[in-house]
């Protein structure tokens, strides 16, 4: 019965979750033709899309007011009992001593189990360790008195989202579908293929979880390698953007990867510790893993090394000394800062007594993060006053909005950990890279 309803959309949508994973899902299943309810707690957010508004960059308001009726935004929880399928898009972030907090997740797992009805589809996104949710949120949803597989359907689909990527949308991105049955399979199938060119059903949900941690960190290993070949090259005189130019040069066998000031995102910085906090309870050290997740966030700390090294060379001492950072979110031309590595940097510049100010196009305000309570800076303009009442400007970003000439010309110093200026053949004795 479900299924049928699917395929003639008729079944009705509600979307847990509307950020950056979830808002995406919403704009492409009311494409589809289903009507759709979005819910969240943030009571701002929903008062931003009911008047036709969008709270992220690069999903324009123009979108979200042309989905009118077929849309509805709500901090009703109870209209859960009305939906035909349930998509999870919250946080699953890593709490002070990056350990899984999964509070988001089986918080809302326990909403919907007070408004959980037979024949409901409840599918998980959010990334998280193997065994979620047909172990723990299985047993949380099943306490309504519904078995999962029996009476309702349960199954996991990993987000794949790359925010601003030009090339692949939610629809064009494969979706990796797991089911805690093959009937449940088979109803969450049903529901991404209305939507996405391309389902990929796998086994189990468990093997849905695993192959979106497999895919980040192979991403987080290959950073950390790069990242660590570049503090050694630093120290060798060696420049570590040539040699990775050269290499790539090799037809097969290679891919490159570059290094940054630290990993940012939702992802890669949090999933490769999902898997290790896991691997505990099998008695597995994940020493590879753990090894890159250390390198990783060690690099900001690198990099106000550099900061501070590179004042030292002309005289100065970062106590006391003005730095202005360019790029506040985690990668070019986006407006998430969510586990940003400029965070962790302007923390660690505070606390040496730096002045900071940044800039950044698609971050005008930046507070209220969580690991960062204490940060709460407005976006300064970026012009030749700002740059050259700098000591330092340190890019962060390499966002294309940029003028990396107009930035040369005017500061002073320039450390750069993109290799932004280089790239756009800018030299200059007075720009450093980190």
């Amino acid at each position: 019965m479900l299924i049928s309803k699917i395929e003639n959309r008729t079944a009705l949508i509600g979307i847990i979750g509307l950020g950056y994973v979830g808002l995406p899902l919403v704009i492409e299943f009311c494409k589809a033709g289903f009507p759709v309810t979005g819910f969240d707690v943030d009571p701002k957010k929903v008062a931003t899309l009911k008047r036709g508004g969008s709270y992220i960059k690069h999903i324009d308001t123009s979108l979200i007011a042309s989905l009118d009726k077929q849309f509805v935004p709500t901090v009703d929880f109870s209209n859960l009992a009305e939906m035909d399928c349930i998509i999870i898009c919250v946080p699953t972030p890593l709490d002070k001593y990056r350990e899984p907090d999964m509070r988001f997740v089986f918080e809302t797992a326990k909403t919907i189990a007070q408004y959980l009805h037979k024949d409901q589809l409840v599918v998980l996104e959010s990334t998280t360790y193997p065994g979620t949710t047909d172990g723990d949120m299985r047993e949380i949803l099943e306490n309504s008195g519904l078995k999962a597989g029996v009476d309702f359907y349960l199954a996991f689909s990993p987000e794949r989202e790359d925010p601003n990527n030009k090339d692949f949308s939610t629809a064009t991105i494969p979706k990796v579908v797991g089911g805690y049955t093959p009937g449940c399979l088979a109803a969450a199938k049903a529901m991404y293929d209305a939507v996405v060119d391309k389902t990929v059903p796998v086994s189990s949900t468990r093997a849905a979880e695993t192959a979106k941690l497999l895919e980040n960190i192979y991403r987080a290993v290959n950073i950390a390698m790069v990242n660590e070949l570049k503090m050694l090259f630093d120290r060798m005189d060696i420049d570590i953007w040539e040699v990775i130019e050269a290499a790539k040069t090799k037809p097969f066998g290679f891919q490159a990867f570059y290094p940054g000031p630290g990993l940012g995102g939702h992802c890669i910085p949090i999933d490769p510790f999902y898997l290790t906090w896991k691997a505990r309870e099998y008695g597995f050290a994940t020493r590879f893993i753990e090894l890159a997740g250390e390198i990783n966030t060690n690099m900001p700390y690198y990099v106000v090394d550099r900061v501070f090294k590179v004042l030292n060379e002309k005289g100065m001492h970062l106590n006391g000394a003005r730095v202005f950072l360019l790029g506040m979110a985690y990668k070019r031309d986006i407006d998430d800062q969510r586990e940003s590595p400029s965070l962790k940097i302007v923390e660690l510049l505070l606390q040496h007594g730096g002045i900071v100010d940044y800039n950044d196009p698609h971050v005008p305000r930046c507070s209220g993060h969580r690991h960062y309570p204490d940060i709460d800076m407005e976006s300064q303009p970026l012009n030749e006053e700002s740059l050259q009442r700098a000591d330092i400007v340190l890019l962060l970003t390499d966002h294309s909005a940029y003028d990396y000439d107009f930035i040369a010309n005017h500061a002073r110093i320039i450390v750069d950990t993109r290799n932004a200026f280089e790239r756009r053949g800018i030299k200059s004795p007075k720009i450093y890279k980190a």
